[in-house]
């Protein structure tokens, strides 16, 4: 078997894998704390968002090769066993019946991703109104501080 035919291997398991804890996520019997990282880990696959942009040279990549991998493990070793079976399954069952789709969670994702976008753009206006503020006090304090030295022919000291 070739690298290459090794690694479209690991790139079916890992869909297999995301797909099942997708399903995992959904089931009553995984404790909350496991159902959190499930989500985080496929919502963070599956976004067209990464941590680090992919065209960044080298480092764009080991995100992808790195966190994804390493949520998948730590979130599989958080869910039962006997829940992580059934979901596995039902999940080859599912990606050889046809490509899932779930059109809520895509929402779910692009409207959390809207939403941190508008966040940063408030905070960003917020920073900058405070800025522009602060500049124009200053701009008009010193132009008054000018024009009154110049209106008694003093000049502006700087001690």
């Amino acid at each position: 078997m070739g690298v290459l035919e090794r690694l479209k291997g690991w790139a079916r398991s890992l869909k297999t894998e995301l797909y099942a804890l997708y399903l995992a996520y959904r089931n009553p019997r995984v404790p909350w704390y496991a159902r959190i990282l499930a989500v985080c880990v496929v919502g963070y696959a599956f976004s067209p968002i990464d941590l680090i942009p992919d065209p960044i040279p080298i480092l764009g990549y080991l995100d992808d090769l790195i966190i994804v991998p390493v949520g998948i493990w730590l979130a599989i070793k958080l869910i039962p066993r006997d829940v992580l079976v059934e979901c596995r399954e039902r999940a080859r069952h599912e990606i050889q019946k046809g490509k899932p789709t779930n059109w809520v969670a895509a929402g779910v994702i692009i409207g959390i991703w809207f939403l941190l976008a508008v966040l940063i753009c408030a905070i960003l206006m917020r920073v900058l109104r405070r800025y522009e503020t602060w500049w124009l006090r200053k701009e008009i304090y010193s132009s008054a501080r000018h024009k009154s030295l110049d209106a008694r022919g003093g000049s502006v000291s700087h001690n």
